[in-house]
């Protein structure tokens, strides 16, 4: 430290110390601070004493809070615990929740996942069912309500009041031996209330995982949605897509993965609907689905609608049973394969498994006949090959006496020739592109077919899918 720096620091230490001893406060200043300190403690301990008058009047505006509440529109359903129902026959367990008044969660009879677990379809607080109504000023969604629920037998009631006479009811019945849920909506006394011609129904459903490969279950799942007097389509099976069916009413939408579904039938259409699918990144997730579906409404002081839900496997003769042409929601390919797979080969898959074979030999079989029905083609395409391979000697004879440089006159002698030894120059290709439609109708048929679905054959684990 050289000489200035010490000589300054010197200084600041003489000036700070002068200054601490000629300013400070004297003794009647330090009183009266002290005075002052303890009215501002006294000041503070009587606001701490003082507020029961203030719990008094909180308590007061909220229990007026809780009391218009009550007497608002769904007062008494606005607040809850939440509870399950159980609806059980032979081949469908489903559980109903009071919030919200839905169907929670789905399980198949019968049925278990690639690793054994009960197949279940969807459930937990992500799915949602409900619809939207504009009443007394406001959008009111009955997925957030407390219905009451009531059972008899195989049928539930989920009943949620709005006020004096007017409420909502949901009810479900399940019959034995279905895997159909009649459902009705009820609207009661809301006539007056509700604004509008129309009531929105919403149904969000997230997909779980039945199968070994993610991958191949996205593949086959999206949204379907028929129109009443059209035919059966669906939105993207591997990306996100929101679509809106302005068309005509709507018969249906299903929410489909790969051999399950869980559909919702209408029996007197939707006016309009908006289907969305979104593909998640969370494991053990198939899609996620939403369904927008505009009802009719007439205000009439009972309106009801009346509905189906279908839970079950994508079998085809499972789901024409059940009608509506769910059983297009089998993907047996693009025109005209669905037609040769529908017609043809699943009538003879049919027939062979009414004997009772197992289905690594009905495959076995299937292929063997394919092989029969397309002989004729394949000879015809053989001979028509030896043929072209006999007059190549004279077709480049030919060539080398007209020359090249004139490929018209070329194609003309080649056309006498073979008219002359009545070989027709397609007859080799032709055959093959005929039976091109009936190789690729298999490639569809088999990874769809439900029968096939967790089947076992020699080295094979599924044959409803590719080895690993």
């Amino acid at each position: 430290m050289d000489r200035n720096t010490f000589t300054g620091l010197f200084l600041i230490m003489i000036i700070l110390a002068g200054s601490f001893y000629f300013f400070k406060p004297s003794e009647a200043e330090l009183k009266k601070a002290k005075e002052t300190e303890q009215q501002d403690s006294l000041k503070k301990a009587g606001a701490v004493v003082a507020p029961k008058d203030t719990v008094k009047n909180t308590v007061a505006s909220t229990s007026a809070v809780d009391s218009l509440a009550l007497k608002g529109p769904f007062g008494t359903a606005l607040n809850g615990t939440q509870a399950n129902t159980v609806l059980d026959n032979e081949k469908l367990l489903i559980t109903l929740s009071n919030k919200g008044g839905k169907i929670s969660s789905v399980e198949i009879k019968g049925q278990k996942t690639f690793d054994g677990k009960p197949s279940i379809l969807f459930q937990g607080e992500a799915n949602k069912f409900g619809i939207s109504l504009n009443a007394a000023g406001k959008v009111i969604n009955t997925n957030d309500l407390y219905f009451t629920p009531t059972k008899a037998g195989n049928k539930v009631t989920m009943h949620a009041d709005y006020g004096a006479n007017a409420y909502v009811e949901f009810v479900y019945d399940l019959k034995p031996q279905s895997n159909k849920v009649n459902f009705n909506i009820n609207l009661v006394g809301l006539q007056q209330v509700i604004a509008g011609n129309t009531v929105n129904l919403n149904w969000d459903a997230t997909l779980l995982q039945q199968e070994k490969s993610l991958e191949s279950e996205h593949r086959y799942s999206a949204p379907y949605y028929k129109y009443l007097d059209g035919d059966v389509d669906h939105l993207s099976v591997s990306k996100d897509e929101k679509e809106e069916l302005t068309k005509g009413k709507i018969q249906w939408v299903s929410f489909k993965q790969h051999f399950f579904s869980a559909s919702l039938i209408s029996k007197q259409a939707f006016d309009k609907a908006t289907l969305e699918v979104k593909v998640p990144t969370t494991p053990g997730l198939v899609k996620n689905y939403s369904a927008s579906l505009q009802l009719p409404y007439a205000h009439q002081a009972n309106q009801v609608y009346e509905m189906e839900f279908y839970f079950g496997t994508n079998k085809f003769s499972e789901l024409k049973a059940q009608g509506y042409d769910l059983e297009q929601q089998v993907d047996m390919g693009y025109w005209p394969l669905k037609y040769i797979n529908r017609f043809i080969v699943l009538p003879v898959f049919n027939f062979l498994n009414s004997f009772g074979w197992t289905y690594g030999l009905i495959i076995l079989v299937l292929t063997i006949l394919l092989k029969v029905a397309l002989a004729p083609l394949t000879y015809k395409s053989y001979l028509s090959m030896a043929k072209m391979r006999v007059l190549k000697p004279e077709m480049d004879e030919i060539k080398e006496k007209v020359g090249e440089d004139n490929p018209t006159l070329v194609q003309q002698e080649y056309l006498k020739l073979y008219k002359k030894a009545g070989v027709n120059p397609l007859g080799g290709c032709l055959p093959m592109v005929l039976q091109l439609p009936l190789v690729m109708a298999f490639f569809f048929f088999f990874p769809n077919l439900f029968e096939l679905r967790q089947e076992s054959f020699l080295w094979m684990t599924d044959l409803s899918t590719y080895d690993e």
